[in-house]
C-alpha cells in the first residue's frame, strides 16, 4: 500500500512526458504520390479558384433564363441548338434564343446562366430542341471558387495527410508537398525467454509477440523504425545497445525490463547513460513504465526513452496511452485528447489503489461488456475488445452504473 503511493497518476507523467519534447523542425519536400500519412510541414494554400471556371454540373442544355417564358413551355416552343460543348473545350457566347449542347464538367459559354438537364429536353429533326420544364437562374452551373477560394487554406500544417488530402493538394496544382522528417525510433524486446515465430519453443519460453505489436504500431505513427530484435536479460549487453543506436535516432522503445526483478536490466541502464525522469504509473495494466533519456556517446545530446512493461496487454495499453501522444506530439502533429462516452455497464468491478483500462466491448444491448480474462498477458482480450472501459482507482461499479468507454477507433494512430 505505502509503495503505491509513490506511483505517478498517469495524466500527470503524459503532462511531464509532452513537456519534455519539442516537435521535429527538419523537413523534406516530396512528391504528393509519397505524401500519404505524412505530417504537413507548411499550410497548402490555394493560388486559384476550385473550379477555375464556372462549368456544367450536368449533361444538357445551356441557355440564357430571359429567353425561355412559360408560354414557351406550355406551347413546346422549339428552340435551335447554336453549339457543342465538351469537358475541355471553350465556347463562344451563347445567342439570342438558342440553347448550347454542353456536357459534365464543360465551361459555361458567356451569357448563358442555367443548364437544364437533357432528360427535359426533346429534340426534333433538323437539331430543334423542345423543353418540358422553365429554367431557374443558376441551374446546375458549379460556380468557379465553389469548392476552394483562391488563396485559401486547404490543409493545416501538422495535418498527418490522408487520401483526400492528397487529392485536394492535387486539385491545388500542388505536385510536391513540404513535410516533418520521420521520427527515428529504435525498438528493442529484452526477456531470455522469448523465442521468435516460427521456431520451436523451448522449455520455459514463449513467443515473442511485443516485437511485432510494437513494430506495427510504430510504422502506423508513420515512424522511422530500427527493429534490433530480442536484447539478452545482460546490463552490459543491453547498456551497450542503447549507447549505440541513441546517436541516430529520436526515441529508444523498449518492452520489457524496467520493473523490479533481478534480471529488469534496461532501467539501469538508462540511468547509467543518461537518467530516468519517471517511473511507475498509477494505472493498470501498465505500471511499470518509464521515461527518460539516453545521452550520446559525445555527451552533446541524447535520445528519448520510453520502457514499456513486458506483459503483452500491459505493452499495447501503454503504447496507445502514453507512446501515441508522445509521438503525435514528436512528428509535429496536435495531441489528439482520449475522447470518452458515457455507457452504461453490464458488469461489476473493484478497483483498488490504480486507475484501470479494461478490455471492453458494447453489445447488442448497447451495454459495456468486459473480457473474462483482465490478466495483463492475455493479448487475445485486445483481439476481442472494441475499446477500454476508463476507471478511477477506489471506485465501485455496479450493473447500470455510468462508466467512461474510450473506442479504440479514438486511439488509433
Amino acid at each position: 500500500m505505502g509503495s503505491e503511493k509513490k506511483l505517478i497518476e498517469l495524466d500527470d507523467a503524459l503532462s511531464r512526458m509532452l513537456a519534455s519534447i519539442a516537435p521535429l523542425t527538419q523537413t523534406e519536400l516530396i512528391p504528393i504520390q509519397q505524401a500519404h500519412g505524412r505530417v504537413l510541414a507548411r499550410e497548402v494554400r490555394s493560388a486559384l479558384n476550385v473550379p477555375s471556371f464556372d462549368n456544367s454540373a450536368m449533361d444538357g442544355y445551356a441557355l440564357r433564363c430571359m429567353d425561355v417564358s412559360e408560354a414557351d413551355i406550355q406551347n413546346k416552343k422549339a428552340f435551335a441548338v447554336s453549339q457543342r460543348i465538351a469537358a475541355g473545350d471553350t465556347g463562344e457566347a451563347v445567342q439570342a434564343g438558342t440553347l448550347v449542347r454542353i456536357f459534365t464538367g464543360a465551361p459555361v459559354p458567356p451569357g448563358a446562366d442555367a443548364v437544364i438537364q437533357q432528360e427535359h429536353v426533346t429534340l426534333q429533326e433538323g437539331g430543334l430542341a423542345v423543353l418540358d420544364r422553365l429554367p431557374r437562374f443558376g441551374d446546375n452551373i458549379r460556380r468557379a471558387g465553389e469548392d476552394i477560394e483562391a488563396g485559401a487554406v486547404v490543409i493545416e500544417a501538422g495535418k498527418r495527410l490522408s487520401t483526400v488530402d492528397i487529392g485536394v493538394a492535387a486539385s491545388v496544382g500542388q505536385a510536391e508537398l513540404e513535410v516533418f522528417r520521420r521520427p527515428k525510433v529504435a525498438l528493442f524486446v529484452t526477456g531470455d525467454e522469448l523465442t521468435e515465430p516460427g521456431h520451436p519453443l523451448k522449455p520455459g519460453s514463449i513467443y515473442n509477440s511485443n516485437r511485432y505489436v510494437l513494430n506495427d504500431l510504430l510504422h502506423q505513427m508513420g515512424c522511422d523504425v530500427s527493429d534490433l530484435g530480442i536484447l539478452q536479460d545482460s546490463l552490459p549487453v543491453v547498456q551497450d545497445a542503447l549507447q549505440q543506436v541513441a546517436q541516430e535516432h529520436d526515441l529508444i522503445l523498449t518492452s520489457g525490463g524496467v520493473s523490479v526483478g533481478e534480471e529488469d536490466h534496461v532501467k539501469q541502464a538508462v540511468t547509467n547513460l543518461g537518467r530516468i525522469e519517471l517511473w511507475k504509473l498509477a494505472v493498470k495494466p501498465g505500471k511499470p513504465l518509464a521515461f527518460g533519456q539516453v545521452n550520446w556517446p559525445d555527451e552533446k545530446g541524447h535520445a528519448w526513452f520510453i520502457g514499456l512493461p513486458g506483459n503483452p496487454v500491459a505493452s499495447f495499453v501503454t503504447f496507445l496511452l502514453a507512446v501515441r501522444p508522445f509521438l503525435q506530439k514528436l512528428s509535429g502533429r496536435p495531441v489528439s485528447p482520449r475522447h470518452a462516452v458515457q455507457l452504461q455497464a453490464s458488469f461489476s468491478v473493484k478497483t483498488k489503489e490504480r486507475r484501470e483500462f479494461l478490455r471492453a466491448r458494447m453489445n447488442d444491448d448497447g451495454l459495456v461488456e468486459l473480457y473474462p480474462n483482465q490478466s495483463s498477458g492475455v493479448l487475445t482480450s485486445m483481439a476481442w475488445a472494441q475499446g477500454l472501459v476508463d476507471i478511477p482507482a477506489r471506485t465501485e461499479v455496479h450493473p447500470g452504473d455510468q462508466v467512461s468507454y474510450i473506442r479504440l477507433s479514438e486511439l488509433s494512430t
